[in-house]
């Protein structure tokens, strides 16, 4: 007579647990993340709009064009731009089911993602230490939310980024792992697009309005 898994927990032995293969149904994890994304995206409209309205409450404190430095953020903007080319490469690669390639890309595509995050909490701690804090005037804080907001999602998907690597290879190019990879590349590639209307609206039109 063959033993169940109930039988065993009612007979005080410890239950065993098996790591199994995940089902979904087909495009069910797809659209899921497009629903998150789009869920993000009002998140950010309201920052965005927030900062439209607030972006010109000075409160006789520094303005966009007393603070920000352009190269400096053109630095930053570029890392983001090329983590984001290094993970199509990371694409292309898991496609063709190379793993080692794969990883190597993803690899160079955290650093690029840390070097943003470093410089961006660099420009924070600069402005905090000149007495231009969340705390100075309207226009800060709605920069700081704005640009912090950003800022968490990066390093949210840099620690995603690692664990992908470490499933990978761990248990290699499987279908489960692409999925999660894709999943993450429209992550990825929406929080550049997201960049860009913050470097556009934000920076460019701060220093150059």
């Amino acid at each position: 007579m063959t033993t169940t898994h109930a039988d065993m927990t009612a007979e005080g032995e410890a239950p065993a647990f098996y790591l199994t293969e995940e089902h979904h149904p087909e495009g069910s994890t797809m659209l899921g993340f497009w629903i998150y994304i789009m869920s993000d995206c009002l998140i950010f409209a309201v920052l965005f709009a927030t900062y439209a309205v607030l972006g010109r409450s000075y409160a006789a404190g520094p303005s966009p064009a007393d603070l920000f430095e352009l190269p400096v953020v053109a630095v930053n903007t570029s890392m983001l731009l090329l983590s984001s080319i290094t993970y199509g490469f990371a694409m292309l690669t898991m496609e063709k089911n190379n793993m080692k390639a794969t990883l190597l890309w993803l690899a160079v595509t955290g650093i690029f993602g840390a070097a943003f995050v470093g410089l961006e909490l660099n420009e924070f701690w600069h402005l905090i230490q000149e007495g231009a804090g969340p705390q100075r005037s309207a226009f800060l804080s709605a920069f700081f939310t704005l640009v912090g907001t950003h800022g968490l999602h990066v390093t949210v998907g840099i620690v995603w980024l690692i664990t992908l690597m470490i499933q990978v290879g761990q248990r290699g190019l499987i279908a489960e792992n692409k999925r999660r990879l894709m999943c993450l590349s429209m992550f990825w590639h929406f929080l550049d697009v997201v960049w860009i209307g913050v470097f556009s609206f934000v920076y460019l039109m701060g220093v150059l309005g």
